[in-house]
């Protein structure tokens, strides 16, 4: 026996993929590769492949007729077993060492971060569309760091103990939830994707795992790493099902611990309301985790690095076709810095390419799906047709061989501008002029303009400038950035998370959301305890 440490964790270093470099042919061996066959998906619930009648064509979202595989869909049948399994797998799991829980996450890491990395990156790029900087940032290395920092966290956690009293021993025993952890995953990030589920079960607990359909070819990929790191059956079940044949099995049934949750606002109050109504149903109050969108923003005082703002607005708007939960969409910009950093912005922006992302001089990519698609598309129709707004850059959109949309940049005179307030999740950002001397100003009406509060930056040289901008929108934004976009969170350098309609601010990346999925429990043990009821001040 002995008091274990794991590894101090160091960030995964991000390979460049550079023209003949060894990085960059064995990519592209595992793109044709994955490119020549046509996989099928299964559910995999309690260790074992469940397939169904229902099949769900995997295409490219860059190129259509590029059919990556399909996926098995189920029913409310293969989510009670789903339940069933997880519940089954509990107490197992719950009992397994520490050390042996933190091990197979950290081989994981080494899994993804080694034989899997190419393979990954290459998955990444063809179904989530993504350039390979944007893919070996995320699905790479952002993945690897949460397993090896999580681990880091848990066992942190474990060595916050309490003080003692002379005779006495106080110990706090951080156990799993009771029950099972419910994790929704999105399409946006394979990172997020593997976190939510993995996260709760480094500290024994177990789950349940939805993703977005959109992201059964990773996720698929993600629970073969895992099973061969070690991870038991039923610890975490992943299933591939439809809105309405997981709610009253899932969200009503009285073993749910807990929802770890990444995803649209609407969904995440439907979540929290269901919960709500049913709460004296469940054996113990869940611990319901989310993270729900953003309507980010880059501010500009006219003291700033002109240059620097015009990158930031470039690359925090557009990487990975702004569908980033920290993708800048609104910025607002005095009228001296505007009148410098305009035909520079457009500029750039015309200089983007776009295109497959095997194309390495592609910028921008495809959006995810038609749905996205169709709801990007109407923000810039309204934007054509609205007389507040002037599109100076983009507005051009093609569905015919993949989901593209150029980047847009709309200059409008409202700051109340829909495009100001409503988040779109694509490559579109909203720009505000303001008077210079109007700054004070302009920080309040940000303040008051959108229900989010995830990311947003400023961009000043003058500290008085930076330190009022902090304090007016200290509540604005879970994820400030200070002459920095407001994209790129590093998971143990900045925990991610916000407040208001962006959800609870639990910070993945943090100590602060593995705390959430461990419920203590105090021990006190008296070596010499009392043999008379009476205490001194009786005598």
């Amino acid at each position: 026996m002995g008091i274990f440490t794991v590894p101090t964790p160091k960030n995964e270093p991000i390979l460049d993929y550079a023209p003949k470099s060894s990085e960059r042919a064995a990519l592209e061996k595992e793109l044709k590769a994955l490119k020549s066959q046509e996989i099928e998906i299964p559910m995999f619930i309690g260790g074992k492949e469940i397939k169904t009648d229902t099949k769900i064509d995997i295409f490219s979202p860059h190129n259509l007729k590029q059919k990556l595989g399909f996926y098995y869909q189920g029913g409310e049948a293969e989510v009670k077993m789903a339940v069933d399994s997880a519940l089954e797998a509990q107490n197992g799991w719950e009992h397994t060492p520490w050390e042996h829980r933190a091990a197979i996450f950290l081989k994981a890491a080494e899994l993804l971060a080694g034989p899997y990395r190419h393979k990954m990156n290459a998955a990444t790029m063809l179904a989530h569309s993504k350039n390979i900087y944007q893919a070996e940032i995320d699905a790479v290395c952002e993945l690897v760091d949460f397993f090896r920092y999580n681990a880091y966290y848990m066992q942190e956690i474990y060595h916050n103990q309490p003080g003692n009293a002379p005779g006495i021993w106080d110990r706090l025993d951080h156990r799993p939830l009771e029950g099972f952890i419910f994790a929704v995953t999105p399409f946006n990030f394979v990172s997020i994707n593997g976190n939510l589920p993995t996260a709760p079960a480094m500290l024994g607990n177990v789950a349940v795992w939805k993703p977005a359909s959109t992201a059964a070819y990773t996720s698929h990929l993600l629970m073969t790493i895992l099973r061969e790191a070690g991870l038991p059956a039923g610890v975490i079940n992943l299933i591939f099902a439809r809105g309405a044949a997981i709610g009253d099995t899932v969200l009503k049934n009285p073993n749910l611990a807990g929802i770890h949750f990444t995803g649209s606002t609407g969904v995440f109050q439907n979540m929290w309301k269901t919960v709500g109504t049913n709460i004296a149903n469940y054996k113990a109050y869940p611990r319901i985790v989310g993270e729900t969108g953003g309507k980010d923003f880059i501010m500009a005082h006219n003291s700033c690095d002109a240059k620097a703002l015009t990158t930031a607005i470039v690359r925090g708007s557009f990487e990975f076709q702004g569908q980033k939960c920290s993708a800048s969409s609104r910025c607002y910009i005095p009228e001296s810095v505007w009148a410098k950093i305009k035909d520079n912005l457009v500029s750039m922006v015309n200089e983007l390419k776009m295109g497959d992302p095997e194309d390495h001089g592609n910028f921008i990519n495809a959006v995810i799906d038609e749905s996205a698609f169709d709801t990007i598309t109407e923000f810039i129709d309204y934007s054509k047709n609205s007389s507040d707004a002037e599109i100076i850059c983009g507005g051009e959109y093609d569905k015919s061989k993949g989901y593209f949309i150029k980047p847009t940049v709309v200059v409008t005179t409202d700051p109340k501008f829909r495009l100001m307030e409503e988040e779109i999740f694509g490559p579109v950002v909203c720009i505000y002029i303001y008077k210079d001397d109007e700054y004070a100003k302009t920080l309040h009406t940000l303040d008051q303009t959108s229900p989010y509060a995830l990311t947003g930056a400023v961009f000043a040289t003058d500290r008085n400038a930076v330190m009022l901008a902090e304090r007016t929108l200290r509540h604005a934004a879970g994820n400030f950035y200070i002459n920095d976009k407001p994209t790129g969170a590093v998971v143990g350098q900045q925990p991610f998370g916000g407040g208001r309609a962006s959800g609870t601010n639990d910070k993945a990346g943090g100590i602060q959301n593995m705390l959430r999925w461990a419920s203590p429990r105090s021990i006190k043990e008296n070596f010499v305890p009392p043999h008379d009821y009476k205490y001194p001040f009786m005598g």
